[in-house]
C-alpha cells in the first residue's frame, strides 16, 4: 500500500515497522510530528519528555532492557543530549537504539544551523542520512538492524525539507514482533562507566567504528549510479535530489551511510570520472573526509579558468557552507564554476521575482504573554529572554527583549549579569514548558549563589512554539492519559523562593503593580502569568471581537503600543490632532481587552460592553 507521507510521518512509520515499543522526546521544529505521529501506533509507549537529556536516557534504560527505543528531537536538542549520547556510545546497548536529529538549514525556526554529522564522527557512531520520505521509512529499520549488529546508537539525521516534504512511501507490515519478556542487564563492566571500566570500552568503540567502516564498503545505502564520466557527484541526504534535478547526466555516488564513509567504494568512483565533486548542505563533512583520503576534488582554484567562476568566500570548494541549498542555489553554484559545460541545464528560472507582502514576526492577537511585554517595555529594564513564542516579545513596538540563547538560559544569564555586578535590576522571561525543559536548575543556581534576578514564568498552559503539545503543567501526557499536573507555584516554592505569585496573564494593571514593587526590593522573586494561549480551542470557544468607539478615540497610538495584529489605523483622523483612530478587526480580535485596559480614553469597550450592546440591538 502506498500513503503520501512527510519524512516525519514515514520515519514514524518505519520505527513502528521495525519493532520499536518507546519513544521519548522533547518537541521542536522540525522533529515534532515524529513522535507525534508514533504515538498512534498500537503497542507502544510514547512520551513528551522534560528535554532532550531525558529523553535520551528513556530511550537508553528501554534499549537496556531489550526493547527497541528511539528518541527524536531537533539539531540543538542534540547539544543538551550530548552528555548522554557519549555514556551510550561507550556502553553499547541490548536491543536497537536510534537517535533521530533533525537539522534545521536556514534556520528556519531555530537559532543556529549546526550541522549534527559531527557528532557522529564526535562520539565514533554510524549516521544514516534518507533523501526522501521512502528512504526515511526504509532507513529506520535497517538503523536498528545496525544498532544491534554492531552493539551501538545510531544517529538517523533528517534535515527541514525532508521532516515536512511530503511523497509516495511504500508501507510494510511490522518486522519484528516486540519482546514479550525484558531483562535488565547485570553487566557491570560494559555498562557502569567507572574510569577503569571506560578506559576498557574506548579501544572496543574504535575497534566498531573500523568495522563498520568495512560493513559500509557493501552496505545496500551506499550505491553509484553510473552515467557520463565527465562529472561524479558524491553527496547524500537532500542533496541527492538537487545533484539528479540539476545534473541529470551526471554520475553520482549516492551515500546513505555518511560516518563512517566506504572509502574504497568512494576511491573506485573517483577513478571512474573525470571531474569529481561533493554536494552537501552546510558544513564540508563529507569533503573533508574525501579530501584526506588523498582524493583530487574539483575545486574553486581550478574553477577560476572559467570565465564565469566565483570564489564562495568559505571552506568548501563549489557550494555555500552556510544556508539551506535548493536547485536554483546549486544551479547557480555549477554554473558559474563551469561544472554544466556539456550538459543540457535545466530551464532558466524568470528573470523577474515575485514580491510578497512583508509580515512582520508579531504575538498572536490574543495572545497572553503581550501585557507583561508591554508593561517590561514601560519600566525599561534588561530583560533576557528564552526559546519560545514568547521570544517575539523581541519585535516592535514592543521590543521588550533584550538577548535570547538557547532553552532555560534567560534565567542564568540574568544571573550572571546581576552577580557581575550590573546596577539594574535583570528580568528574565521563561515560558512554562521551557522552565521545566532546563530553567529549574538555573533558578535554583540563583536562589542558592543569592542574586535578585525576578523570574517572569509564562504559564500558556501549553508548549505553544511547536504546536500545543503536552508538558508536565497541563496534566496531560502525550498519549492522552491523565496525569498529576505539576502546579508552578508550588514547584517555585519548593525551590526555595519566597517571593511568588501568580497573577492572571491579562490582567495588565496587577502586573504591572507587582512589578514595580518587586523591583525595588532585593530579592529574588518569581512571577506567573497564567493564562492559557487564545489557540486553543478552550480558548477560541470565548472569542469575541471587541469595538472601538471612534467619537472617544483620538488617536493617541497607545493601543498601537501593544503590537496587537487585530489594532489597525484606520482612515478616519482626530480632527484636533490629525491622527488616524484605531479601528479593531473582527476576524482577529480575541476579545483579551488587553487594548482596552491600556486605552486611556475608555474608547475601547470591554466584552461585557460590547455584549450589552449586541442585547441592546437585538
Amino acid at each position: 500500500m502506498r500513503r503520501l507521507l512527510s519524512g516525519n510521518e514515514a520515519v514514524a512509520r518505519g520505527i513502528w515497522e521495525a519493532g520499536a515499543t518507546v519513544g521519548s522526546a522533547y518537541p521542536g521544529t522540525p522533529s515534532t510530528e515524529i513522535m507525534e505521529t508514533f504515538a498512534k501506533f498500537p503497542g507502544v509507549y510514547a512520551e513528551w519528555a522534560t528535554n532532550e537529556k531525558v529523553a535520551l536516557d528513556v530511550a537508553v534504560g528501554a534499549a537496556y532492557s531489550g526493547a527497541r527505543s528511539f528518541a527524536a528531537m531537533k539539531h540543538v536538542g542534540v547539544n543538551v543530549a550530548a552528555d548522554s549520547l557519549f555514556y551510550v556510545a561507550m556502553t553499547g546497548i541490548e536491543a536497537g537504539l536510534v537517535i533521530i536529529s533533525a537539522d534545521d538549514p536556514s534556520m528556519h525556526s531555530s537559532q543556529n544551523e549546526q550541522d549534527n554529522r559531527q557528532y557522529a564522527r564526535f562520539v565514533r557512531i554510524p549516521c544514516l542520512e534518507p533523501s526522501d520520505s521512502q528512504e526515511a521509512k526504509d532507513f529506520a529499520p535497517i538503523a536498528f538492524d545496525l544498532s544491534e549488529q554492531f552493539d551501538t546508537p545510531v544517529l538517523l539525521r533528517l534535515t527541514t525539507r525532508i521532516c515536512h516534504t511530503s511523497s509516495p512511501v511504500e508501507l510494510d507490515e511490522r518486522r519484528i514482533e516486540p519482546k514479550k519478556e525484558l531483562v535488565f542487564p547485570r553487566n557491570l563492566s560494559k555498562y557502569v562507566m567507572t574510569p577503569a571500566n571506560a578506559r576498557k570500552r574506548h579501544p572496543i568503540i574504535e575497534h566498531r567504528i573500523l568495522a563498520l567502516s568495512d560493513f559500509a564498503e557493501n552496505f545496500q545505502v551506499n550505491f553509484i549510479e553510473n552515467r557520463s564520466t565527465e562529472l561524479g557527484i558524491i553527496t547524500a541526504g537532500i542533496s541527492y535530489q538537487y545533484a539528479r534535478e540539476v545534473f541529470p547526466e551526471a554520475s553520482i555516488l549516492k551515500l546513505g551511510m555518511t560516518y563512517p564513509l566506504p572509502q574504497n567504494k568512494i576511491r573506485e568512483f573517483s577513478k571512474s570520472v573525470d571531474r569529481l565533486i561533493v554536494l552537501e548542505e552546510l558544513d564540508p563533512f563529507l569533503e573533508d573526509q574525501v579530501r584526506l583520503m588523498g582524493i583530487q576534488l574539483y575545486s574553486a582554484a581550478e574553477a577560476k579558468k572559467s570565465s564565469t567562476a566565483v570564489k564562495y568566500p568559505n571552506t568548501k570548494s563549489i557550494f555555500p557552507v552556510s544556508g539551506e541549498l535548493d536547485p536554483l542555489v546549486v544551479k547557480r553554484a555549477g554554473m558559474e564554476h563551469g561544472l554544466l559545460e556539456g550538459f543540457v541545464p535545466p530551464e532558466d528560472e524568470p528573470q523577474t521575482e515575485v514580491e510578497y507582502p512583508v509580515r512582520s514576526p508579531a504575538l498572536c492577537p490574543g495572545c497572553p504573554h503581550r501585557s507583561t511585554f508591554y508593561i517590561l517595555q514601560k519600566l525599561k529594564v534588561p530583560v533576557t529572554g528564552d526559546i519560545g513564542c514568547y521570544t517575539l516579545g523581541v519585535a516592535p513596538p514592543l521590543s521588550a527583549i533584550h538577548t535570547v540563547g538557547c532553552m532555560g538560559a534567560s534565567i542564568g544569564v540574568a544571573h550572571g549579569a546581576a552577580v557581575a555586578g550590573s546596577s539594574e535590576r535583570h528580568v528574565a522571561v521563561i515560558g512554562d514548558s521551557t522552565f521545566f525543559h532546563t530553567g529549574i536548575p538555573a533558578l535554583i543556581n540563583v536562589v542558592y549563589n543569592k542574586s535578585n534576578v525576578l523570574t517572569i514564568i509564562m504559564d500558556n498552559r501549553v508548549t505553544g512554539m511547536t504546536g500545543h503539545q503536552e508538558n508536565p503543567g497541563t496534566g496531560r501526557t502525550l498519549q492522552n492519559a491523565e496525569t498529576i499536573r505539576i502546579d508552578l507555584e508550588e514547584l517555585v516554592r519548593a525551590l526555595g523562593v519566597k517571593k511568588v505569585a501568580t497573577i492572571e496573564g491579562y490582567d495588565v494593571e496587577k502586573i504591572e503593580k507587582t512589578l514595580r514593587e518587586w523591583l525595588k526590593e532585593p530579592e529574588p522573586a518569581v512571577l506567573i502569568t497564567k493564562e492559557e494561549c487564545a489557540l486553543l480551542p478552550s480558548a477560541r470557544k470565548n472569542w469575541l471581537p471587541l469595538q472601538v468607539q471612534s467619537d472617544k478615540c483620538n488617536g493617541c497610538t497607545l493601543c498601537f503600543r501593544i503590537g496587537c495584529p487585530a489594532i489597525l489605523k484606520s482612515e478616519q483622523k482626530d480632527a484636533r490632532y490629525h491622527r488616524p483612530l484605531a479601528e479593531i478587526d473582527p476576524v482577529l480580535c480575541t476579545g483579551c481587552e488587553i487594548c482596552a485596559q491600556v486605552c486611556p480614553r475608555d474608547a475601547i469597550l470591554f466584552r461585557e460592553q460590547v455584549m450589552e450592546e449586541r442585547e441592546g440591538l437585538l
